[in-house]
Order: structure tokens, then C-alpha cells, then sequence
């Protein structure tokens, strides 16, 4: 039972109903390849696999760092100008409402097929839950912190930089695992729109020739690099949170 609730345990019950199901079925290869089947083609493809992945994988990593320096600091700037987030605000939320794929092949017009239209997909998936996330925490400071600091003095941006932002590191930290989960939807969707390298583009291409092992075998080390990106920032999280604390019991 306590392997059962592992996440290695749950991957293993997973791949046993995935074979289970191929094996009651019948169903041919192209439409669903068996787990085995899916293994050898990644070992065999490994050398392309890891060259598609490593294009992926840089633009998640700058989309994922850009929008999060960006997010942070319109959420800095924001907290420090209320009249301005009532006003951003809302427009930032309507953003939402605009369809992902909407905005893909737009980017790829104005931006080309090469890295920056993918990293800017990553940046515009993220960018939104990570200012919402950081924006709600920095103004959700107890009053009393507030009273205290102006009573001694504090000027604002050091109320900010001593309060505020230390009060809101578990906000931005679960603004930046949302992020880590998105990041690679954004990369994902540029590439299908228009690529010539990425797990997106091999996905196509393999599905394109009915090599759907292979589209598998893609969407499993797609799978497998977003786990890992969500790992470390979940660990940069438990980073963010101890200095959060450590600095409530300083100040």
C-alpha cells in the first residue's frame, strides 16, 4: 500500500494498466504501442530524442526565468502603486481570457520559428500566475507590521523590502511551481504552431509518419523534464519559505 502512494508506485500501476490495455484490446501498434514497445524506440532514438529535448528544455528554462523576473516585478511595482493595480489588474485577468493558441501563431509571425517565439509563449503562460500569486502575498501583510513600521519611521521601500516582500516568498513560491507546471505547455504549443527542433516539432513529425511510438516516447521525456523542473523549484520553494520565516523572526 505504501508503495502504491509513491509516485513510483503510481507510475508503475499506470504502465501495468497501459499494457493491460493493449494486451486485452488488440489494438495495432500505430494506434497504441505497447509500454515495452515505446522503451526500445526511446533507447533507440535516444540521440534524437535528447537533441529535441535540449531545444525544449532552453526555452522552458528562459521562458520560465523571464517570466518570473518579469512577474515578480510588475508585482513589486504594483504593490507600491495601488491606484495603478487597480487598473492593470483586470486587464491582466481579460488576458486570461484570450485562447493560448490565439497568441501562438501571432508570436511566431512577429517573432520568427526560432527560440524567442517559444520562449515568449513560456513567458506569457507564466507571467500571470506568478504576478497574481507574488501581488496577492505582498498585500496581505498583517496591519499591525504596517503600523509598526511606519511608527518607527520605515520609508517605503523599506517597508517593502523588509516586510513585505519577506511576508510574500510562500506566495511567490507557489506562483513559481504553477509556473514550473506551465512553462512547458507554452514551449510546447510554439512549437506545434511552427518549429524546425523541440519535443513539440518531434511530436508532429512522428504522428505525421504513424510513428506513434515514438510520439510516445516524446511525450514521455517531455513528462519526465516537467516533473524534474517542478522538483527544483518546489526545492527553491522550500528555500523561499525558510527565508520567509527566518525573516518574520528577524524583523
Amino acid at each position: 500500500m505504501k508503495l502504491m502512494s509513491s509516485p513510483a508506485g503510481a507510475a508503475v500501476f499506470g504502465v501495468a494498466v497501459w499494457q493491460l490495455v493493449v494486451w486485452i484490446s488488440g489494438v495495432p501498434h500505430f494506434i497504441l504501442p505497447g509500454p515495452w514497445r515505446v522503451v526500445q524506440v526511446a533507447v533507440d532514438s535516444r540521440a534524437l530524442l535528447a537533441e529535441h529535448a535540449l531545444v525544449t528544455a532552453l526555452e522552458v528554462f528562459l521562458g520560465l526565468l523571464i517570466g518570473s523576473v518579469l512577474g515578480g516585478l510588475t508585482a513589486i511595482q504594483l504593490a507600491f502603486l495601488p491606484g495603478h493595480a487597480r487598473l492593470v489588474m483586470p486587464l491582466l485577468i481579460f488576458t486570461q481570457a484570450v485562447p493560448v493558441f490565439a497568441l501562438a501563431p501571432l508570436l511566431t509571425l512577429w517573432l520568427g520559428y526560432g527560440l524567442a517565439s517559444k520562449t515568449a509563449m513560456a513567458v506569457l503562460i507564466i507571467f500571470f500566475p506568478v504576478t497574481s500569486s507574488f501581488f496577492d502575498g505582498l498585500m496581505q501583510v498583517p496591519p499591525a507590521f504596517l503600523d509598526l513600521a511606519k511608527t518607527m519611521g520605515a520609508s517605503r521601500w523599506q517597508v517593502m523590502r523588509r516586510i513585505k516582500i519577506p511576508h510574500a516568498l510562500p506566495s511567490l513560491a507557489s506562483g513559481l511551481k504553477l509556473a514550473a507546471v506551465y512553462a512547458p505547455i507554452g514551449a510546447v504549443i510554439g512549437e506545434w504552431v511552427g518549429a524546425s527542433r523541440g519535443l513539440g516539432y518531434l511530436m508532429l513529425l512522428a504522428n505525421g509518419r504513424a510513428k506513434t511510438d515514438l510520439m510516445f516516447a516524446s511525450l514521455i521525456v517531455l513528462a519526465g523534464l516537467t516533473v524534474v523542473l517542478h522538483k527544483s523549484v518546489s526545492l527553491l520553494a522550500e528555500y523561499l519559505n525558510e527565508k520567509s520565516e527566518l525573516g518574520r523572526v528577524s524583523h
